[in-house]
């Protein structure tokens, strides 16, 4: 779980795990990314009350991407099956996490990504429509790139099997929030098997710490580099 000055809803966000998560549940690592708000005394406070939850703390602000890493370094070596990037935020809905677990073991997925855009209620949930078109545009050059046939590369809900932890080399990928296209563009070019499914769009009052031009340029970038064979190695 990556947190940066997430103290309005980290607590709900994680009250919301349902028990036959927590049943599964080896480790709840949350990477404190240089909160400048009460995110770190919160986290501290929550693993006092709950052995599972693991707190990191970073001492400067160090990007979306080095947070998502350090958790998933994590994860590698606690041995765990899967692994889940679940926002502080709690835009992305925890209610999930057993369903999706099983639809990666059902169906061999390596990394499954969830997606606003086939709820089909990404407006109506709350997404700017500057983010829905551009998220659109985007997505139809990704999947011409990337040979899928996706509706979101741009949620950052994302699902990882022991496969995915162990071979995408994650410490060479973005600090910044590009990190999730990235680890997609690292497993089509190893051929593990990418998949989606929906979830509930929800903004209520998050703060967005993403700027869209920068990153939808970067998105770009990670386009081109997959398509030179970057991600290959």
């Amino acid at each position: 779980m990556p947190a940066y000055n997430a103290a309005a809803h980290i607590e709900a966000t994680i009250g919301r795990i349902p028990g036959a998560a927590w049943e599964r549940i080896e480790h709840l690592w949350i990477v404190n990314d240089g909160s400048t708000d009460t995110t770190g005394m919160l986290i501290d406070k929550l693993a006092s009350g709950n052995a599972r939850i693991k707190p990191v703390h970073f001492p400067q602000n160090r990007g979306y991407g080095c947070a998502v890493r350090e958790g998933l370094s994590r994860c590698r070596t606690d041995g765990c099956d899967y692994a889940v990037c679940l926002h502080a935020d709690g835009q992305y809905p925890p209610e999930q996490i057993p369903g999706f677990v099983e639809i990666m073991a059902r169906d061999g997925v390596d990394i499954l990504q969830g997606s606003r855009i086939a709820s089909g209620a990404a407006l109506s949930g709350g997404m700017p429509v500057y983010k829905y078109v551009g998220n659109r545009a985007l997505t139809f050059f990704e999947n011409l790139v990337f040979g899928l046939r996706m509706t979101d590369y741009h949620s950052g809900y994302v699902f990882y099997s022991r496969n995915a932890l162990e071979t995408i080399p994650f410490e060479r990928l973005s600090t910044s929030f590009d990190f999730d296209l990235e680890v997609i563009a690292s497993a089509r070019s190893r051929g593990m098997k990418v998949a989606e499914q929906p979830i509930p769009t929800r903004y209520a009052g998050e703060v967005s710490h993403v700027n869209s031009i920068a990153y939808g340029l970067r998105c770009v970038g990670v386009m081109r580099k997959f398509m030179m064979g970057r991600y290959c190695a």
